[in-house]
């Protein structure tokens, strides 16, 4: 099997800061059922609960995003670069929005709450009914170029409103 070339990679780990508390909230669940048993016992929650916790944050970390092969993979979905039309980068306000009351209901959405940047991607496949894909991404410009799809355009200063009737005629002067 030929080796495929990967344009782009990345890894949607766990933000450091969640390891310490959520390593902190199992120990502290552990101590708590630790104070309810003697013995061989009380130490049976500590063995369970951190490795299990430590099992959990390095599984929702997994998660992929990749270019290779001709193809836009997120984990295990992937789609052709060429039904791919438009991107873009979302902030985090940005997502927030295209996640709550902009959302398709047939969106495609891979969302990690650590990770604050995404990118919506609008599809051009007769054959799917799903309108775009909304993914997180650390880097979403980088993402967008490795997709060989132009950033939007971002206008520099903001438009201005229209002037109304009153105000675009010259004040009259005074007799």
């Amino acid at each position: 099997m030929p080796a495929t070339e990967i344009r782009y990679a990345e890894r949607l780990i766990v933000a450091w800061w969640i390891w310490p508390c959520a390593l902190g909230a199992a120990g502290l669940m552990a101590a708590e059922i630790h104070l309810g048993y003697d013995g061989l016992r009380s130490w049976v929650p500590y063995a369970l609960l951190l490795p299990a916790t430590i099992a959990l944050l390095w599984w929702l970390g997994r998660l992929r995003v990749r270019i290779a092969g001709g193809e836009f993979w997120v984990d295990d979905a992937h789609i052709p670069l060429e039904f791919l039309v438009a991107a873009e980068p979302l902030t985090a306000a940005e997502k927030q929005q295209a996640l709550g009351p902009d959302l398709h209901p047939f969106a495609f959405v891979v969302h990690r709450p650590w990770v604050r940047g995404a990118v919506r991607i609008v599809l051009d496949d007769p054959a799917d009914p799903t309108p775009y894909w909304v993914v997180s991404s650390r880097r979403p410009a980088a993402l967008i170029a490795a997709l060989g799809l132009p950033l939007p355009a971002v206008d520099a200063e903001p438009a201005a409103e229209p002037l109304t009737a009153v105000e675009a005629e010259p004040a009259a002067e005074a007799p």
